[in-house]
């Protein structure tokens, strides 16, 4: 986060801390480090939480050759990455800011490569493209920044921070949806989906931003910055937790509090627990380590600080991605928000990578992108039959029919065309992979399969012996050549039901 620093041909933002007598800027995701000593210094273990001493072994350090992405040549700075696999690529979006893209403000680039260590290119093969921009007369009518993407079924999710000026009191967090992760529409009306709480005063007046959102068992896990929470720090470092069924958090919200999740009115609901002392954080869900994970900066480097998932416990010792850092990590993550399956050893390897900004701008503005990452190496992913289910949830790969085995819930569903299968997945692999490949065979989702919809209730399709299963998006229903049946809302309570075949 940062307060404003001028360079270049625009404003870059900032978000105020004092640290040691020093101001680190803050802005619409801000968090321009001067410095490593002039950074909050994140605390890996507050105060209620329970610590358990295991510490996990790490291998494998491994850092990109050099910078792996930039904007064009009118680019002010690049920084706050969202790294997703998807689809055979290493997709990218980040904060940077284009002169030829109106208004003057922080702009939203992508690009694609083969891997995190690039080279990133924008969809055309040229210049990263400035995908999301500022929308004079909203919440966000100058700044767009802090991108943490998602994609759930055939839908993309841009959380992202907005802000009408340079020096607005209380950046919110908006949101964006797209069918290619490219040509982005606002939701919500435009409106923010999540703003400050305002319950405390302090120096430091960013307001809410730099979200990064998980989809884990149906919900969506928000986390973000907001410097007048109650459990923020003095200088408005800490970063909250509220999830909901919805990816618009319009409904069902529940905040992360001292006593566990609670519902609460809104998201605007006072913030009562800080998970990290620190800015510009990233989050990804571990099923073999059957843990959150966190990427937040300290002063040796990522920090990774590991979370069950009711966030009682710290389940590991953290762990550091050592190296050069200027400015917020960016895991690479699945399109679900979770960690890359190592399907070479899943059971025990894996792997945490970042990308993160190394140096600075002519402005002082962070810049350099480059991929830094480790291996954990006892990950024990396939120690009981439950931890098993959890490592593999997600993963599609071939049948012996030709056809995909979708794993959900320690049981494969059998999809008959790929499309959909990968829509479906968290992580496609080309090759059977066991011991997933040994699950039990729980039904068979063919082409044409009956969906039904209700009043008040999400899709379902019928599978074997007419239990329903959950569907994600439409989209889903047009690649099947499903067709829907609107269906009285007792008798859709009155299906037996599995899981969501998106997760």
């Amino acid at each position: 986060m940062r307060p404003i620093r001028r360079g270049g041909r625009r404003v870059a933002r900032a978000f105020s801390a004092v640290v040691c007598g020093c101001v680190v800027l803050a802005g619409c995701s801000d968090g321009y480090a001067q410095s490593q000593v002039d950074r909050p210094v994140a605390q890996t273990a507050p105060s209620q939480a329970k610590v358990a001493d295991v510490r996990l072994a790490a291998g494998n350090p491994r850092q990109s050759g050099g910078v792996v992405a930039a904007g064009g040549e009118d680019a002010v700075y690049n920084y706050v990455p969202s790294v997703m696999l998807d689809g055979g690529r290493t997709r990218m979006w980040w904060c940077s800011q284009y002169g030829s893209a109106p208004p003057p403000g922080d702009d939203i680039l992508y690009a694609e490569g083969p891997s995190a260590d690039g080279p990133f290119t924008g969809p055309d093969g040229g210049a990263p493209a400035a995908v999301l921009s500022g929308a004079p007369g909203g919440f966000d009518g100058m700044h767009t920044c802090d991108p943490s993407v998602l994609r759930i079924g055939t839908t993309y999710f841009l959380y992202y921070t907005g802000a009408a000026g340079d020096h607005a009191l209380g950046n919110a967090v908006g949101l964006a949806t797209s069918q290619d992760g490219v040509h982005w529409t606002r939701a919500a009306g435009g409106r923010p989906i999540l703003g400050p709480s305002h319950d405390v005063h302090r120096d430091n007046v960013y307001g809410a931003g730099q979200p990064s959102v998980v989809y884990l068992d149906g919900w969506y896990y928000l986390m973000f910055t907001d410097t007048t929470g109650k459990a923020a720090g003095w200088n408005g470092a800490g970063q909250f937790l509220v999830r909901s069924h919805d990816p618009a958090f319009s409904a069902g919200v529940e905040a992360l509090g001292p006593k566990g999740f609670g519902p609460v009115p809104s998201t605007t609901a006072s913030r009562e627990r800080s998970i990290v002392d620190g800015f510009s954080a990233d989050l990804t869900w571990s099923g073999a380590l059957d843990a959150f994970v966190i990427a937040h900066e300290t002063a040796e480097g990522t920090t990774l600080t590991f979370w069950t998932r009711d966030f009682t416990e710290q389940p590991y010792r953290p762990l550091v991605i050592g190296g050069d850092w200027k400015e917020g990590p960016g895991l690479v993550r699945r399109p679900d928000g979770h960690a890359p399956l190592d399907v070479a050893g899943p059971c025990d390897r894996v792997p945490l990578d970042v990308v993160r900004a190394t140096g600075l701008d002519a402005t002082g503005a962070p810049t350099g992108l480059r991929h830094f990452g480790l291996d954990v190496l006892d990950a024990k992913g396939c120690a009981t039959p439950e931890r098993t289910a959890t490592t593999f949830d997600g993963l599609a790969m071939p049948s012996p029919e030709r056809t995909m085995d979708l794993v959900r819930g320690g049981k494969l569903v059998r999809v008959d065309r790929r499309a959909v299968a990968v829509a479906l997945a968290g992580q496609v692999t080309d090759h059977p992979v066991a011991p997933a490949a040994g699950f039990p065979l729980a039904a068979r989702l063919r082409a044409e399969a009956t969906v039904v919809q209700a009043e008040g209730r999400p899709l379902g399709v019928l599978l074997d012996r007419d239990i329903l299963w959950g569907l994600p998006d439409t989209g889903i229903v047009a690649a099947n050549d499903s067709a829907v049946v609107q269906i009285p809302p007792a008798r859709w309570d009155g299906y037996p039901r599995a899981s969501s075949l998106g997760g």
